[in-house]
């Protein structure tokens, strides 16, 4: 079992980290405030799936993206067609998917998500509701912070971005790392092939009823999907599960419901179904043997691939260590703020909030609890600020509490 999740570990790593090292070079390139100015206004439906698609974002980060997207002027289809995509791919995901299911699977699973995210953002533009654009005044005015900043400041922040990555999935990593080794330990090769709902459109249709509730990290479940492939499950299966599930769970829905009505979140669903499902019969007619034998063979563990797994080894056992150190209580008798904040869809949302509530001026401390959708923050900071990051994350946040040794009155809507 454990020489399972090694060897796992030992294919996933190095791939993992070249993925994330490159998605920094591209928050390098391409600050957040340029890619908002590139896809602006109008006609911007196939520049905003392009430029998602190597974007490693998953589902829980991709939604306020997004959302962003759609406030700083961007289009009904092209915001949509971004949310299509984007969690579906990532250069990371990209990466380790060609490095576990083979090149084949990867790039038809990248030009799959170009097709589904052109057609869904065009369904959304021509049959969704409220149709208008607004141009925002602001967006020259950020484009042209990243220009005022030093290089070596943004190497810095691309550097972080890279760690950011792993810690956003860190524990799907985990998650991913012992399901795949279990379904390998306990499922010999071929162990599922000839069982009843375990082939063709059953096995799909099954697969994407299993996919759409659930929250599934397009990185860390290509473990799982290799697994199970690797035990008999046809290869179209395991398309469905990695293209419908990171973009169709629960949260994700919730958020597209509510930015952009009910007839664009019909259209959205539509064509993750239709098109994860599509994906998945073609690609079994046109390459299941060759991509099998691809998950089957074994690759001689070098120096590389060891150190790369001990990196990332290091970098759980750090991540874990902060987020059980975050759930010390705390007292709230230091807290001169406390809100409540919705919309938070899991543990890293909240890690998330906390570290750049820190990094305002004037805040001394601050704390935020997932399970209880509380934030607790020590010092003066502008509330305004404050309200602007929860909101520039996706969420909304009420005041609950505001000590009388605060200056200023809190901002309400």
């Amino acid at each position: 079992m454990w020489n399972a999740v090694w060897n796992i570990l030992t294919e996933l790593s190095p791939w993992l980290l070249l993925g994330t090292l490159v998605a920094g070079l591209m928050q390098l390139l391409i600050p957040a405030s340029r890619l908002q100015r590139m896809l602006r206004g109008r006609g911007k439906l196939l520049s905003s799936v392009i430029v998602g698609i190597p974007l490693p974002l998953c589902s829980c980060s991709v939604i306020p993206v997004g959302i962003g997207l759609r406030k700083q002027g961007a289009s009904r289809g092209a915001s949509l067609g971004f949310l299509i995509s984007t969690p579906q791919t990532g250069v990371d995901s990209i990466l380790v998917s060609g490095s576990m299911l083979g090149w084949p699977f990867a790039m038809f699973k990248v030009a799959a998500a170009l097709v589904m995210g052109v057609i869904g953002g065009g369904l959304a533009e021509q049959f969704g509701q409220d149709a208008t654009d607004e141009e925002d005044s602001d967006s020259d005015r950020m484009d042209a912070e990243p220009n005022q900043q030093a290089f070596s400041k943004r190497v810095n922040e691309a550097l972080l971005h890279s760690i950011e990555l792993i810690r956003s999935i860190w524990r799907w990593l985990v998650f991913g790392l012992l399901v795949s080794a279990t379904i390998s330990w306990l499922l010999p090769a071929n162990e599922l092939s000839g069982f009843a709902g375990t082939s063709g459109l059953a096995a799909m249709l099954i697969t994407l009823i299993v996919s759409i509730p659930l929250y599934v990290c397009a990185t860390a479940s290509v473990p799982i999907a290799a697994a199970l492939v690797g035990s008999g499950l046809p290869v179209g299966a395991a398309m469905v599960f990695l293209m419908a599930g990171p973009a169709t769970n629960l949260a994700t829905l919730g958020a597209v419901y509510r930015t952009f009505g009910t007839r664009s979140t019909g259209l959205y669903l539509a064509t993750m179904i239709t098109g994860s499902v599509s994906a998945g019969l073609l690609f079994d007619s046109v390459l299941p043997a060759q991509t099998i034998q691809v998950i089957k063979h074994h690759h001689h563990v070098g120096g590389f691939a060891i150190g790369s797994s001990w990196i990332v080894c290091a970098l759980i056992a750090w991540f874990a260590i902060e987020d059980l150190l975050r759930l010390r209580p705390q007292s709230g008798e230091d807290s001169d703020l406390v809100l409540q904040i919705s919309g938070m869809h899991c543990e890293n949302c909240a890690a998330g909030l906390e570290r750049d509530f820190k990094a305002i001026a004037g805040v001394n401390k601050a704390t935020v609890r997932f399970a209880t959708e509380e934030a607790r923050i020590a010092g003066k900071p502008q509330i305004t600020e404050v309200l602007q990051i929860i909101t520039d994350k996706g969420f909304t946040a009420q005041i609950a509490q505001e000590s009388d040794t605060r200056l200023g009155k809190p901002v309400t809507d």
